[in-house]
C-alpha cells in the first residue's frame, strides 16, 4: 500500500469529516494525524472491503469517540467554578437562534456558495486551501465566500 499516495489523497477529506465531529480545528488536525498514524503502524490492513475514504473515516471515528470518552472522564467530576449568569445565558439563547437561522438559510444556499462558506467557517480552512478543493486559485475562494456571505445576509434580511 502507497501510504503516501492515500495520505495526500484523503487527507483533506478525513480532516473534514472529523471537523463536522470535532467542531475544533486543533481537534481534527490532532485525529486527522492519529487516523493516518494508525494506518501506517497497525497490523489489520486495508482488506478492500470498502471504499478507502469510508474505511479512513471509520478509523478516524473511533479514535475520535475513544478520545471524547477519555475527555469526559476528565472532566465528568470536575464542578463548574462559576455559575452562568442570566445576562449570559439569555445573550447565548440568542446567539443560539441567530446561528440556526443562518443554518437554514445556508441549507438553501446554491453551490459552490454553500461549501465554500462551510469550509471557511465551519471548517476554519484558509481561502488558499479552500481554492486548492475545487482546483481553482485563491482569489476565487475569496470572491465565492464574500458572494456566499452576502446571499446569506440578503436572505436573513428577508426572513
Amino acid at each position: 500500500m502507497d501510504y503516501e499516495k492515500l495520505y495526500n489523497t484523503y487527507y483533506m477529506q478525513v480532516y473534514s469529516f472529523i471537523m463536522t465531529l470535532a467542531k475544533n480545528h486543533d481537534t481534527a488536525e490532532e485525529i486527522t494525524q492519529k487516523t493516518f498514524f494508525k494506518v501506517l503502524t497497525t497490523s489489520k490492513k486495508y482488506a478492500g472491503e470498502s471504499k478507502e475514504l469510508t474505511w479512513l473515516c471509520a478509523i478516524a471515528k473511533n479514535i475520535f469517540l475513544d478520545d471524547a470518552r477519555v475527555q469526559k472522564r476528565f472532566t465528568q467530576d470536575v464542578e463548574p467554578l462559576e455559575k452562568v449568569k442570566v445576562d449570559n445565558f439569555d445573550k447565548s439563547l440568542i446567539d443560539e437562534d441567530f446561528a440556526f437561522r443562518i443554518h437554514e438559510v445556508l441549507h438553501t444556499l446554491e453551490e459552490p456558495y454553500k461549501e465554500v462558506f462551510s469550509l471557511r467557517v465551519f471548517g476554519e480552512l484558509s481561502f488558499l486551501k479552500i481554492g486548492m478543493i475545487f482546483g481553482k486559485t485563491e482569489s476565487w475562494a475569496r470572491v465565492t465566500y464574500h458572494r456566499g456571505k452576502i446571499k446569506i445576509q440578503e436572505r436573513m434580511e428577508l426572513e
